[in-house]
């Protein structure tokens, strides 16, 4: 039995202008020397919960207590016990990382011969050592959050409040982050991880499973994984349209949720269900059904009644294009230089109409370059990169015209309005009024945005903040689509939700390129490129990377297996 460092009794916090509370009287413990996960889609009340926890916050009803302490009326006790790595980057990025460091050690009164000691400790700890001179703003995303949390444990806090940390994080980072933290909760310190990753809630000690504000579940991850048995099977053998198929089944009475992986189709049923017949569902080659072990993923979207189903409202209102199977997008020894430093070195593919292609490679690989390059943002210092025919270096703009881009980081501007956000895309496309009008309001429908539309963007949730991105990206009902990191820090809902979007719409012909560091949603691609340090180190369907980093050791990997394997084997002597 673990010693209780935060105890809550009926915690409920309602803010001004809202009809419903932020959290409805949450009750339950979180303990020392274990890893607690607070889980649960966008809008929870994650955040919230934690702020309350870090004495940001005051309750309107109920009580906690930290650490045995009232964290409103006893914070200067527990200034120094308590470590808070918030949601954003809480960081000055104009400060280099010894600069971050000396102003939180200011802050937390950790001076004189600890302070060295602590500093020593913690840059050895994070392996920032090599990097104290080099501004925070110009860190990886990884190295960003290895930084924001050695901030949070200067003072060796007893409690450590990580919010999202293993948001924009490349799979090789987050485990790194992950066995830090778990060194950290072996030396006795309670640690709260949100996150709306639920790979990361399963691999917690306990976890609270929240959703719009109520707590739906609390316990070890495994309990609730459990009752699935039984009830998740891979379909193998579909061959033609993958994505189709799943469309089909999800359709199905007999099924709750699905997903792709690579060949096969992931499909949970609901309680008590029959397999559906893949015939019924007209579902083409020799399909079988195969039971698979349950992730705390299928338990989740189960516990919130299913997921979103497979249809698209967005799809359905753009255009057939006829498939020529052509290649559309082609980069030919592409490289993009900054001072001696080649972001993007000698990078080749192609991408054919009606493709998904996904770019993957750790944080500061240079998809982003990549991106912008292919898309007509960044001028090439050599190499060739063409759009539909279109050299992106002579006619970047002729060519932006037929494609649509959603950047990394949420590129719409925050103080208008959702309708002038609309509005204002559209006319950059160069929509005519009637035009603009018409593309407006399909995207509304599509993204069911009507409650929102006089809300400003910054205002919004992540969720509808990255839905508005993809109406803004999709208003010209372009031919190719350049998504960079579109499902970042988004719930499970949500990502099913846009997928269902981006695979109808490669069902009517347009083609989709992508980058993620969401390994599951690597399965969706047709074929995958993976980018180290600026070269293209492997290209294939996802299947043949997972066989590619198959060993004894590790016969059946995941996607994120192989990601890791396949990237340790470039840095390996």
């Amino acid at each position: 039995m673990t010693t209780a460092a935060v105890t809550l009794s009926g915690v409920g916090k309602t803010f001004p202008g809202m009809s419903t509370p932020a959290l409805a009287g949450i009750s339950a413990s979180i303990g020392a020397g274990i890893i607690t996960g607070l889980a649960g889609p966008d809008g929870a009340g994650k955040t919230t919960l934690m702020r309350l926890m870090a004495g940001l916050l005051r309750p309107d009803a109920g009580t906690l207590s930290v650490l045995g302490r009232d964290p409103v009326t006893q914070a200067g006790e527990l200034r120094l016990s308590v470590g808070y790595m918030p949601q954003k980057f809480g960081l000055y990025e104009d400060l280099s990382v010894m600069e971050n460091l000396t102003l939180h050690a200011d802050l937390r009164d950790v001076t004189g011969a600890k302070r060295d000691e602590t500093f020593s400790r913690l840059l050895a700890f994070t392996d920032l050592h090599r990097f104290t001179d080099r501004l925070a703003g110009k860190l990886s995303g990884g190295m960003k959050q290895k930084l924001g949390l050695a901030c949070a444990l200067l003072g060796t806090p007893s409690l450590l409040l990580l919010d999202e940390p293993g948001v924009g994080v490349d799979p090789i980072s987050r485990r790194e982050l992950w066995k830090m933290v778990r060194e950290l909760a072996g030396q006795g310190i309670a640690v709260v991880w949100s996150t709306s990753y639920l790979d990361e809630a399963e691999a917690c000690d306990e976890v609270l499973l929240m959703s719009q504000g109520a707590l739906l579940f609390t316990g070890r991850p495994a309990e609730l994984t459990d009752r699935m048995r039984g009830r998740c099977l891979h379909l193998s053998g579909v061959e033609g349209r993958r994505r189709q198929a799943l469309a089909a089944l999800l359709r199905r009475p007999e099924v709750t949720d699905g997903v792709i992986q690579g060949a096969n189709l992931r499909i949970v049923l609901k309680d008590g269900a029959g397999r559906p017949d893949p015939g019924s569902a007209h579902i083409e080659g020799r399909p079988q059904w195969k039971e698979v072990p349950p992730r705390f993923e299928d338990a989740f979207i189960d516990l919130l009644g299913g997921g979103p189903g497979g249809g698209s409202a967005l799809a359905e209102s753009m255009p057939d294009r006829p498939v020529t199977g052509g290649e559309l997008i082609v980069a030919e020894n592409l490289t993009k230089k900054f001072g001696d430093f080649a972001a993007t070195d000698q990078v080749t593919f192609s991408v054919r109409q009606g493709e998904i292609f996904g770019l993957l490679g750790p944080n500061g690989a240079g998809k982003s370059t990549t991106f912008k390059m292919m898309c007509g943002l960044l001028k090439p210092t050599s190499g060739r990169a063409e759009v539909m025919g279109i050299d992106l270096r002579r006619s970047p703009a002729r060519a932006r015209q037929r494609l649509g881009y959603m950047a990394q980081k949420f590129s719409l501007y925050g103080k208008l309005t959702v309708r002038q956000n609309l509005e204002f895309f559209s006319g950059v496309y160069g929509l005519s009024r009637t035009a603009q009008k018409r593309a407006a309001e399909s995207m509304i429908s599509s993204f069911h945005l009507e409650p929102f539309l006089d809300a400003t963007t910054e205002d919004l949730s992540l969720g509808y903040k990255q839905r508005v991105a993809l109406a803004c990206a999709c208003m010209h009902e372009p031919d190719i689509l350049f998504l960079d990191e579109p499902t970042s820090g988004v719930d499970p809902v949500t990502r099913r939700e846009f997928w269902n979007h981006i695979n109808g719409m490669v069902e009517k012909g347009v083609t989709i390129m992508v980058t993620t560091h969401f390994m599951d949603e690597a399965e969706y691609c047709d074929r995958i490129g993976l980018v180290h340090r600026g070269r293209l180190i492997a290209l294939a369907p996802p299947d043949d990377l997972k066989a590619d980093a198959a060993s004894a050791a590790m016969p059946e990997p995941t996607m994120e297996d192989a990601f890791i394997e396949l990237i340790n084997r470039q840095e390996a002597p």
